[in-house]
């Protein structure tokens, strides 16, 4: 099969169009023909050597993937209701830019059928990472204000949806003018150009002084000090990325006296049993509101799979509103 390989660590021109040996599905696991593939930022850091995948999992990159199911574990097949040729969408622990992808069938969810294979493509890894950690983390509630950073990256429309979907008043921090107009189309109630506004200050008069109820961060650095200042009593903080850097300074006294909770998670390395879990919320409370129409999969850009260097060029430029996905 054809797959990207990162010739070693570096910028996007080590990514290079390999051949590699077909992976074969063992027990509890499907080989999926593979149509598209998202391109994360975590991608973006396993290609620089700073994110290794985990034991076991292939040193391909790639966590997400869309196309039809070839072969696999008939006995989980049968027991996950699914057969094989079927569309499925996929959250993986590597091996997503490839032609085929194993990947465990507890990790499979279908495409709906309004849905292209590019656009289901765009789904798994940020709509898993939002889920656990905005609703099953921070348990985000109906009425409460949700502030999301970097609200037009894969993450960040995701959140936005999702969040607006279920009863939060959403707000969305964006670099440009443009991609605050993008935030709130696809929903959120306020965006704030966090080049010529304080977000803490916006936060804040938005809210009328009570601050926000659930922070998702994908920052870290400086923006913890500031977050602890805009939320509101018993506000959690969710980081899941440190962009900003690893070091933070916040006041503890704030914290204590707000009853806050600040917290944070990785995915890429958790069992199956858990993503399992995540994706069995996401098939019954979210994949409805794709059914219909109500949030969408946002692509702002297709490239060839021989261009992946192009995709992750594009990813670290920040222009992109949305997925950058690939096709085979």
């Amino acid at each position: 099969m054809r797959a990207v390989e990162i010739t070693t660590f570096g910028a996007p021109d080590v990514l290079h169009l390999v051949d590699r040996p077909t992976p074969l599905a063992g027990d509890g696991e499907v080989c999926i023909r593979v149509v598209a593939s998202g391109v994360n930022r975590p991608d973006v850091l396993q290609r620089k050597g700073h994110y290794p995948p985990p034991a076991g999992a292939s040193d391909i990159p790639g966590l997400e993937v869309a196309g039809t199911i070839e072969s696999g574990d008939s006995n989980a097949l049968a027991g996950a209701g699914f057969r094989v040729g079927d569309r499925v969408c996929a959250l993986v622990s590597g091996g997503g830019y490839a032609e085929q992808c194993v990947v465990p069938i507890a990790q499979c969810l279908p495409v709906p059928p309004c849905l292209s294979d590019i656009e289901a493509a765009s789904l798994p890894e940020t709509f898993f990472t939002v889920w656990s950690n905005v609703f099953d983390r921070a348990k985000l509630q109906a009425g409460e204000v949700f502030l999301v950073h970097g609200g037009t990256s894969g993450i960040g429309v995701a959140a936005i949806q999702l969040a607006k979907a279920r009863g939060a008043t959403v707000i969305a921090t964006a670099g440009s003018a443009a991609k605050v107009a993008a935030c709130l189309q696809l929903g959120a109630d306020h965006a704030i150009d966090y080049t010529s506004a304080d977000f803490v200050v916006e936060a804040m008069r938005i809210t009328n002084g009570k601050g926000v109820d659930v922070v998702l961060d994908m920052v870290a650095g400086a923006y913890v000090e500031r977050e602890v200042q805009c939320m509101a009593d018993d506000g959690r903080l969710v980081i899941i990325a440190v962009q900003g850097g690893v070091q933070s300074q916040f006041n503890a006294g704030l914290v204590l006296r707000k009853r806050l909770t600040i917290t944070g998670s990785t995915l890429r390395s958790r069992s199956v049993a858990f993503k399992a879990a995540i994706a069995q919320a996401l098939r019954k409370e979210v994949w409805p509101l794709l059914a219909s129409g109500a949030i969408r999969p946002v692509v702002h850009s297709v490239f060839g799979a021989g261009d992946a260097a192009k995709a992750h060029a594009l990813m670290e430029s920040r222009q992109h509103i949305g997925k950058i996905v690939l096709t085979w």
